[in-house]
């Protein structure tokens, strides 16, 4: 059995190089790319998401135990084409190359430079389980864009969506545009260590370092999106009914399972109550049901149940009080499922694995602080996140949280938003990632930035006394230039 698993890897990746090999010949005989050609691979991407919405509503329900039709629409398929038309919109001034002034005085004297953005080739994308086809096909908007081909590794814990795009790329992509490989862990290592042009991995910061050593050895240049513990500052003159409501859904939100989810709250101690108390409110509103409401969504599988179980554990183990906000008093112990309802863990500590850890499901510790400083103290000793969000009415101290901490991203007000806005990069800062995408920030992700310089018909090099013998050209030049 274990020699025919490993026949199979290795038929698997042999198969993987033959594809890649054969985009990057394709690509390199089409070059240059027109934008007609991109565009029309942008059309074919809307209309294969547009067609099929439905199909992949009931894929990603199957693999989640349930997940509700219109959250996958919405979370996953909507962000898509508005990523792709947003990009075919623009790609017409994207493409554009950037006029840059020559050293003085070249500039007078004839020369002229500009970048112009070439498509790097192709493009390894390795996504996630929690939006298995927006994380795809969002960044997808960039590359397309850019004029690369793309090869795809969805999650191994998605089979029915990864099989469904499997199945579906073909009949709107050509090989040597698009390709998807399906397959386990192992298939995944073998992916990463290809020699793409570029690659883009989103999920957990412990695999991408993996990812990034494998990429390393054909220096493959990468955007990792990974995650990280987003703190939510709740300020004294935040609008607390607005803090419970906008924390719930984004902390409930597909259950959770969003790396950009407020991972705990920051709550000054005379106003933990109230905070507490507004956002089981805002929970309440948004699920008065959970076990069979369609509209909240399944923890993914049983080892991500049990994950989120130990934490509850180990939390309550070390002294926290957790507060389950189950507001019909249902029974969750004998229900049939992974469906998990929102747990607030009030006086977490340092050694708790809810503090520790990415949560990435419906758990929401809250800390207190004496002084927004010591809130701002705390976020900067520990990773730097990939949101941060702050609630308040207080401009002085909003500016004070966002001038003093460091994120991929922020949200003031309310949660995940950022990510939402096309014109906006998103990406994390060092363990939370490296690289963006969105919008024109995709489009560079994904191009090179090429440096054109046009010299004059003069003689630059002697005139200026860079030619030998060096003399009085030369001595006029370094006079000129090494001065205070």
């Amino acid at each position: 059995m274990a020699t025919a698993i490993r026949q199979d890897i290795a038929g698997e990746t042999a198969r993987m190089q033959a594809v890649l090999a054969a985009q990057k010949a394709s690509f390199t005989a089409a070059m240059p790319e027109s934008l007609a050609v991109r565009i029309d691979r942008i059309d074919r991407a809307i209309a294969m998401l547009v067609d099929h919405a439905e199909d992949f509503a009931k894929a990603v329900s199957e693999d989640f135990g349930h997940r509700s039709r219109e959250q996958t629409l919405m979370t996953d398929i909507m962000p898509s084409v508005s990523a792709l038309k947003h990009a075919k919109k623009h790609l017409a001034s994207w493409a554009k190359g950037e006029k840059r002034k020559p050293t003085f005085p070249l500039g007078l004297l004839g020369a002229k430079a500009e970048v112009v953005y070439q498509p790097k080739g192709v493009v390894g994308v390795v996504a996630p389980w929690n939006f298995p086809v927006g994380m795809v096909f969002v960044p997808m908007a960039g590359i397309l864009a850019a004029g690369n081909r793309a090869m795809v590794k969805p999650s191994e814990f998605t089979e029915h969506v990864s099989a469904l795009m499997a199945r579906l790329v073909p009949d709107y992509f050509d090989e040597s545009e698009m390709a998807v490989f399906t397959g386990d862990a192992e298939v995944g290592i073998a992916f990463s260590k290809l020699a793409f042009d570029h690659m883009i991995f989103t999920g957990a910061t412990s695999v991408g370092r993996h990812i990034m050593r494998a990429a390393a050895d054909n220096l493959v240049p990468v955007t990792l999106e990974l995650g990280g513990k987003s703190p939510t500052f709740i300020g004294r003159s935040a609008n607390k009914d607005l803090v419970g409501q906008r924390v719930a859904l984004g902390k409930m939100m597909n259950a959770g399972q969003i790396c950009l989810a407020p991972d705990y709250l920051l709550v000054a101690e005379d106003q933990e109550g109230d905070v507490i108390d507004s956002v089981t409110r805002g929970a309440a509103a948004l699920y008065p049901t959970l076990l069979s409401n369609d509209d909240y969504t399944s923890v993914v599988n049983t080892r991500n149940y049990d994950r989120l179980q130990s934490y509850l554990t180990d939390a309550r183990d070390k002294g926290a009080e957790v507060i389950e906000v189950n507001p019909a008093g249902e029974d969750f112990a004998s229900a049939n499922g992974h469906k998990m309802p929102l747990h607030i863990v009030r006086n977490p500590t340092d050694d708790m694995k809810v503090m520790q850890e990415e949560i990435f499901g419906p758990i929401l510790p809250v800390k207190t602080y004496k002084t927004i400083d010591e809130a701002i103290d705390y976020v900067n000793a520990n990773d730097r996140p990939l949101g941060l969000y702050y609630f308040g009415q207080d401009k002085s101290e909003e500016e004070r949280v966002l001038t003093r901490t460091i994120s991929g991203g922020v949200t003031v007000n309310d949660v995940l938003f950022h990510n939402a806005m096309e014109d906006l990069p998103f990406g994390g800062v060092g363990p939370s990632g490296m690289g963006n995408y969105h919008g024109i920030d995709g489009f560079r992700t994904f191009s090179h930035a090429r440096a054109v310089y046009r010299q004059p018909k003069l003689d630059v090099a002697g005139l200026a006394g860079f030619k030998p013998p060096y003399g009085k050209a030369t001595a006029k030049t370094l006079a000129k230039e090494l001065k205070k």
